[in-house]
């Protein structure tokens, strides 16, 4: 089917993003996968090829983009070679939208131009021990000091992405208790300085998959934090968390169909090349069949995740819409990734094999960002159930 979701414009930054994996990325990929992370020094090659600041204003040192289909094709393009770009997602998709939205012009001079340039990597530390989705659950505390010129932050996060690396984190406090009437009123956000006397970093944790990606446990004790830091208005950060969940749920429902696509790109050489009983793995019905139905289950989710993205570049993107491309995108690169491995037999399982890192990779989609549980619940709610 013909997509009409990018311009020429898009296709040559996909040619240019392609060579850069070819050249950067796949000859040291295996290192990174042993080594559980990707190099700092890998992230300032992403922000001289430009990725960073697509989506930043001129004035800043971005090229003033206000668009995610860059993105997406990288995306679609890190897939299609299997490979990661370490956790310097979390940098733009997470990090950027809390900055555009809430930093004052004072904060945005300070922090874009490291931003762009790769000087400072941002994650965002929402996730505590112990509440997972219930970010209304959170401990982590800030207090503003006696003198009004700093908060006193203490408490720890979990699973945060690019915790390892990151030079600056937006951090998820509570500046107030909750309200009998509203759990979630009383939690602010703050630009945290990693430096800062009382930050640490705690383990890098050993996951399934996202090999690459350095994600951390997180801990603060009597970290000042200036007020020069704190980003929007105090006690207002569960709204601000909401809004910008919508861009994250695309992003990750993006990245599942790119997946998908690549799964079956993989699983379709694989068979072509394989023999068994002297005949290549392709010519029987049964892989045929599989790959069709794989296929077109990727075909929708390519029309659900370009909708997605359509609506996010027009501001229209509803919290239930992300839900839904989200929830459907991930379940639909579920079962094509188990199916295309399973046409690998035992080669799929090995590690050497793309397939199998995508199997692992791809799932924890259905956990992060919300689970599959919670994005029903949103379309349910919207649904009026």
């Amino acid at each position: 089917m013909r997509r009409t979701v990018f311009s020429e414009d898009h296709e040559a930054f996909r040619e240019t993003i392609r060579a850069f994996i070819e050249a950067e990325v796949v000859p040291v990929y295996d290192e990174w996968f042993a080594a559980g992370q990707a190099p700092r020094d890998f992230y300032y090659k992403l922000a001289e090829l430009g990725v960073f600041g697509i989506r930043v204003d001129e004035e800043y040192g971005g090229a003033g983009i206000d668009s995610y289909k860059f993105e997406a094709v990288m995306y679609e393009e890190t897939a299609r070679a299997g490979v990661q770009f370490g956790g310097s997602g979390v940098h733009v998709l997470l990090g950027l939208p809390y900055i555009k939205m809430l930093a004052s012009d004072e904060q945005k001079k300070r922090f874009l131009p490291k931003f762009v340039s790769g000087e400072e990597m941002w994650a965002l530390a929402m996730t505590e021990p112990g509440t997972g989705s219930d970010l209304a659950g959170m401990k982590t505390t800030a207090k503003l000091s006696e003198d009004g010129t700093h908060y006193v932050l203490n408490g720890a996060k979990t699973f945060i992405t690019g915790g390892v690396h990151a030079d600056r984190v937006i951090v998820c406090a509570r500046t107030d208790a909750p309200s009998a009437e509203d759990r979630r009123h009383g939690i602010s956000l703050f630009a945290v300085d990693t430096k800062s006397e009382g930050y640490s970093v705690g383990r890098k944790l050993d996951k399934l998959g996202l090999k690459t990606s350095d994600t951390a446990e997180l801990a603060f004790v009597d970290v000042k934090v200036p007020v020069e830091d704190l980003l929007g208005e105090e006690n207002k950060g569960f709204y601000y968390l909401g809004h910008n969940l919508a861009s994250e749920r695309w992003g990750i429902a993006f990245g599942a169909y790119a997946q998908a696509k690549a799964a079956v790109r993989f699983a379709k050489e694989y068979v072509q090349d394989r023999t068994v009983f002297g005949k290549s793995v392709a010519s029987f019905q049964n892989t045929k069949f599989e790959l069709a139905a794989c296929q077109a289950e990727v075909d929708a989710a390519e029309a659900v995740a370009d909708r997605a993205l359509e609506a996010l570049d027009a501001g229209e993107l509803t919290p239930a819409e992300a839900a839904s491309a989200k929830l459907f995108c991930t379940e639909v690169a579920h079962r094509v990734i188990d199916r295309c491995l399973q046409l690998h037999g035992g080669y799929g399982f090995m590690n050497e094999y793309p397939i199998a890192r995508l199997y692992a990779d791809n799932r924890v989609n259905r956990i992060y960002g919300g689970t599959s549980e919670i994005m029903k619940s949103i379309i349910a709610k919207d649904m009026g159930l």
